[in-house]
C-alpha cells in the first residue's frame, strides 16, 4: 500500500491540503479589493495581465500540440468557465468597494448551495446527506462570523450586496463548468484558456466603458501585482489545476472558509481579536468542514 502511495503524482497525494492552501490565499480577496483603488476592470485586466504568462508561456513551449488539440466543445467549455470567472471578479471587485466585508462575504459563499443542487439534480452525483448537513452548518458558521445582528448585515449599501451575491452565483457556475472541461483538458491549459478569455473579458469591457488602465497611484499597482500572484495564481490557479483531482463540490465548499482564514490574518496581521460569535462561528465552519472531509473519504 505505501508503495503504491509513493508512485502517486502529487497532486493526488496533497490535493486536499493544497486546496486549502488556495483557499488560504483567496481570503485575502477581500483586502486587497478594498485597498485598492482602481476601479474593478482595470483590477481585472492588471490581475490577468500579470499572471498569465506564468501559464501562456510553459503551456505554448511545452504543450503546444496538446493545446492545439483540444476539441471545440472542450474549448468553449474552458472560454465559458473564463466568461464566469470575469462575472465572478467583476462582481466581487465592486461588492467589496461598496459594502461591508461581512455581508459580502455571507452573500459570496452561498456558491456551494449552487454547486450542491448541480451536482445532485443534473449531474445525479450521490452525495450523503451527512455531507450536506455539514455544508449547510459551514454556511451558516459564515453567517455567524459575519454577525447575527441583522443592522450589521444590512449596513452596506443595497447594490453592493447584490453584486456580493452575484459574485457567488458567478464563481458556482464557474467551478461547475471547470468540473467538465477537467475531465479532458489537462490543468495547465486549462488554466491558461481560462485565464485569457478572462483577460480578454476584462478588455472588452475597458473598451466598452472607457476604463483607463494607467494613471493610478504606485502603490495601486504593487498592490496588484500582490494580488496576481496571490490569488490569482495562488487561488484560482490552483483551484482549476486540483479539479480535475477533485470535484467542484469539495474545492466550493471548502471555499465557504475563507471567512475563518480572513479572521485568522486579522489577527496575525492587524492585531484584532475576533469576538466571542465570530470564534464560535470559527468552530462550526472547521468542525463541519473536518466532518465533510471525513464523511466525503469513506
Amino acid at each position: 500500500m505505501n508503495q503504491t502511495n509513493e508512485k502517486k503524482p502529487f497532486l493526488d497525494k496533497y490535493v486536499k491540503g493544497i486546496v486549502v492552501l488556495g483557499v488560504l490565499a483567496g481570503s485575502t480577496s477581500g483586502i486587497f479589493g478594498a485597498v485598492i483603488e482602481a476601479p474593478a476592470l482595470a483590477m481585472g485586466f492588471w490581475r490577468l495581465l500579470i499572471a498569465t504568462p506564468f501559464f501562456a508561456i510553459p503551456v505554448i513551449r511545452h504543450q503546444k500540440a496538446e493545446l492545439l488539440s483540444i476539441s471545440k466543445k472542450d474549448l468553449a467549455l474552458t472560454f465559458l468557465a473564463g466568461f464566469f470567472l470575469f462575472g465572478h471578479f467583476f462582481f466581487w471587485f465592486n461588492a467589496v468597494k461598496i459594502t461591508n466585508v461581512p455581508s459580502a462575504v455571507v452573500l459570496a459563499a452561498l456558491h456551494p448551495l449552487i454547486v450542491l443542487i448541480v451536482s445532485i439534480f443534473v449531474w445525479h452525483r450521490k452525495v450523503t446527506y451527512k455531507a450536506i448537513i455539514a455544508i449547510v452548518v459551514a454556511l451558516l458558521g459564515c453567517t455567524v462570523i459575519a454577525g447575527l445582528d441583522y443592522a450589521q448585515l444590512t449596513q452596506g449599501a443595497f447594490l453592493g450586496d447584490i453584486f456580493a451575491f452575484l459574485a457567488g452565483g458567478f464563481m458556482g457556475i464557474y467551478l461547475l463548468i471547470g468540473d467538465m472541461a477537467r475531465k479532458r483538458v489537462s490543468g495547465r491549459p486549462y488554466v491558461f484558456l481560462v485565464f485569457l478569455s478572462c483577460w480578454i473579458c476584462f478588455i472588452v469591457g475597458i473598451i466598452l466603458t472607457n476604463t483607463p488602465v494607467l494613471g493610478y497611484s504606485k502603490m495601486d499597482y504593487i498592490y496588484l501585482v500582490a494580488y496576481a500572484i496571490v490569488c490569482q495564481i495562488g487561488a484560482h490557479a490552483v483551484f482549476n489545476l486540483c479539479m480535475g483531482h477533485v470535484d467542484a463540490l469539495y474545492i466550493s465548499t471548502w471555499e465557504s472558509s475563507e471567512a475563518v482564514f480572513a479572521i485568522v490574518l486579522s489577527v496575525i496581521f492587524l492585531n484584532q481579536i475576533p469576538t466571542y460569535w465570530q470564534i464560535i462561528g470559527c468552530l462550526m465552519v472547521v468542525g463541519a468542514l473536518l466532518y465533510y472531509n471525513r464523511e466525503i473519504a469513506k
